[in-house]
C-alpha cells in the first residue's frame, strides 16, 4: 500500500499562485509517475500535470506556462505551482501515484481543495 498526503490548498484571488505538495510513504514501486488531477463540481476528473521520477513531465494544454510540476525523489514528494490562477482552475486536486511498467498498481490521496475567487 501506497499512503499520499496533500497539502496546500486553499482560497485565493484570481491571478495568485498557490503551491501543492503531495508526499507518498509506504510500499513505493519505482520507477512510477507521480502526477495532479483535479475534478471541480459536476465535471469529470482531469489532467493536469504528471512527471516520471526520470523527470519526463506531461501537462494539461490549458495548464501549460501557468502550472508547474516538480519532485524530490529522495523525499517522494511532488509539488505543483500554479501561477495566474483563474476562477475556472477551482475544483479539488488529487495528487496521484502509479508504477509505470504497472498501471494498476495506482494510489490516490484524499484531494485538496483550490477555490479561485474572481
Amino acid at each position: 500500500q501506497v499512503q499520499l498526503v496533500e497539502s496546500g490548498g486553499g482560497l485565493v484571488q484570481a491571478g495568485g499562485s498557490l503551491r501543492l505538495s503531495c508526499a507518498a510513504s509506504g510500499s513505493i514501486i519505482r520507477p512510477n509517475i507521480m502526477g495532479w488531477y483535479r475534478q471541480a463540481p459536476g465535471k469529470q476528473r482531469e489532467l493536469v500535470a504528471t512527471m516520471t521520477s526520470g523527470a519526463s513531465t506531461n501537462y494539461a494544454d490549458s495548464m501549460k506556462g501557468r502550472f508547474t510540476i516538480s519532485r524530490d525523489n529522495a523525499k517522494n514528494t511532488v509539488y505543483l505551482v500554479m501561477n495566474s490562477l483563474k476562477p475556472e482552475d477551482t475544483a479539488v486536486y488529487y495528487c496521484n501515484i502509479r508504477a509505470l511498467y504497472e498501471p494498476r498498481l495506482a494510489y490516490w490521496g484524499q484531494g485538496t481543495q483550490v477555490t479561485v475567487s474572481s
